[in-house]
């Protein structure tokens, strides 16, 4: 991205084939890509390569989208950065076949969700069959190991959640010191099954024995052996964040030991997979957005708040893309959060000149091109929003 006065101009547009585009970007250059192509709904999508089988006759409808689609995220994978990852929205049309492909091209092993997202609470109540009322995310990184993406959030934690109050007004929570789940216990985990001791009338808990403490060992409400959350070291470090308590357990009363888990700024928690059109916004949410800037132009954008989430999840100075533009979405979206938490992400969006649809809103509009719609929206998004916009791949 070129340098405008105030840093990065954050909003960038090509119209061309996002194939083309992909193939001249830099390996690497890119932390994030975001996007949402074209859905497999029995119309003729705009990326018609010439798909043919090994006996030269054209595949069926799966077939050449799979066909479309593979070059594409070839191309996107090599693009990412070795840190960055992939959000994919896709309907029940192409889910399955989007995942076996991308498993194909970026592994199985860099899978990391597949997100339901409620975008139409009230369901699709055209056609026959059930009222549809959700989408997917596919995410994948583009190296599992190395990716940077923090699957949580400030936005579903809730006050409520932490009902006890200390002495200088910080609210907290109790959690179990045990680790809770049966797959890690004195076999798998040997070195956290230790004894602790406390002391239930003043909950002072220490490594060491002390006068008035009693042992205390790690089990399962069964009574089974279990292990500890933290080590022996992290406890001797952080005294004040542990409990002794009394608690009344399913052979009756017993002594056990608890962390006291802050409410803090900041504070995240980790993200579901569904996500519900209160949180995030709904296609009527982002019909409304859209016309808020340029008019009635899209009969089904994905809001920006889907979008501001995904980015949330990554740092707030990731290079994004989005091959499939549509209507500009993402970055509506990217502009959004900049101008929010003042970061620098900055957007690259890819859309070819198809032609809009002859009696659309668009066409009515005056956009001859789905990419005069983008155009118009990040130029808008620019002037409302702030962050510059060029065109151009470089």
């Amino acid at each position: 991205m070129e340098e405008a006065e105030r840093g990065p101009v954050w909003n960038r547009f090509v119209e061309g084939d996002n194939l083309d585009v992909l193939s001249a970007l830099p390996d690497g250059s890119v932390d994030l890509v975001c996007t949402d192509p074209p859905y497999n709904t029995g119309n003729d999508f705009a990326y018609a390569d010439d798909v043919r089988g090994s006996d030269g006759r054209r595949g069926g409808r799966h077939a050449a989208w799979t066909a479309m689609m593979r070059p594409r995220l070839v191309e996107v994978r090599r693009v990412l950065a070795p840190t960055g990852a992939l959000y994919v929205s896709i309907d029940d049309h192409e889910v399955a076949h989007l995942r076996l492909l991308l498993d194909e091209v970026f592994g199985e092993e860099q899978f990391l969700a597949q997100v339901v997202v409620n975008l139409n609470p009230k369901g699709r109540q055209l056609g026959r069959g059930f009222a549809t009322s959700h989408e997917y995310l596919l995410v994948y990184a583009r190296d599992a190991a190395r990716c940077v993406l923090d699957a949580s959030t400030t936005d579903t934690v809730d006050p409520a959640d932490f009902p006890r109050t200390a002495g200088d007004g910080r609210r907290f929570r109790h959690l179990p010191l045990r680790n809770t789940n049966k797959k890690f216990n004195p076999v798998t985990a040997r070195t956290l099954h230790f004894p602790v001791w406390g002391d239930p009338v003043s909950g002072r808990v220490a490594t060491a024995s002390f006068a008035g403490a009693v042992e205390v060992l790690p089990v399962f409400g069964d009574g089974t052996p279990a292990v500890w959350r933290w080590s022996r070291p992290r406890i001797d470090e952080r005294p004040d964040d542990l409990v002794c308590r009394t608690i009344r357990g399913r052979s009756g009363e017993r002594v056990d030991v608890f962390q006291r888990d802050w409410l803090h700024e900041g504070r995240r928690k980790k993200l579901r997979t569904i996500w519900l059109a209160e949180e995030v916004g709904s296609t009527d949410t982002a019909v409304a957005e859209l016309k808020a800037l340029v008019g009635h132009l899209f009969e089904s954008p994905k809001p920006t708040g889907l979008v501001r989430r995904v980015l949330a999840t990554m740092p707030p100075d990731v290079r994004v893309l989005d091959p499939f533009a549509g209507s500009g979405t993402t970055g509506h979206a990217v502009a959004l959060a900049n101008a929010e938490d003042g970061g620098t992400r900055t957007c690259l969006s890819v859309n070819r000149g198809e032609p809009t649809r002859p009696g659309s809103n668009a066409a009515l509009a005056g956009h001859a091109t789905v990419a005069d719609v983008t155009r118009a929206r990040l130029r808008a998004v620019a002037d409302v929003v702030g962050g510059g916009y060029l065109e151009g791949a470089s």
